[in-house]
């Protein structure tokens, strides 16, 4: 049976034609004429294309791998205790303040001998703050915990 023939025959580079019977297929009569189908030809690459696509496979799992790296080391360490003192108030959760330097009073030489000593308005005559890094706890925050997260982040 015959395919039409105005059907056109398609070309392409990565298909070549099929392989001639050999003289064994013809002297024996009992075998069928194979059927021919195309081969696909291999692609021929250069170095600089190997290099180029293995470097872009190896991006892309890097681009994959370090977030779920990342992503599990935050997940373990929200699983683990913290228990490290804070280290600007040595896990005191209080800050000596730094305009009266802790005495709760401030001294203003007015000139000559005179001095006036009033009570220090930054700490209101305490003389120490709540530690700004853990917030009074005395245990020092994650790093991811010790950011302030505004409403225009």
């Amino acid at each position: 049976m015959h395919l039409a023939p105005s059907l056109p025959r398609f070309h392409s580079p990565f298909l070549c034609c099929p392989l001639k019977s050999t003289s064994l297929s013809k002297s024996l009569p009992i075998q069928r004429k194979p059927t021919s189908f195309p081969c696909i030809r291999a692609i021929e690459f250069d170095q600089n294309t190997v290099v180029a696509v293995s470097v872009g496979l190896v991006s892309v799992a890097i681009g994959i791998g370090i977030p779920v790296f990342y992503e599990s080391q935050i997940d373990n360490a929200a699983k683990r205790d913290n228990t490290q003192p804070c280290f600007p108030c040595s896990g005191s959760g209080a800050q000596r303040c730094r305009f009266c330097m802790g005495t709760g009073s401030v001294v203003v030489e007015l000139g000559g001998d005179e001095k006036e000593v009033s009570r220090c308005i930054n700490c209101d005559g305490a003389g120490s703050l709540t530690c700004t890094t853990c917030q009074g706890s005395g245990i020092q925050p994650r790093y991811l915990d010790r950011r302030e997260f505004k409403d225009d982040d």
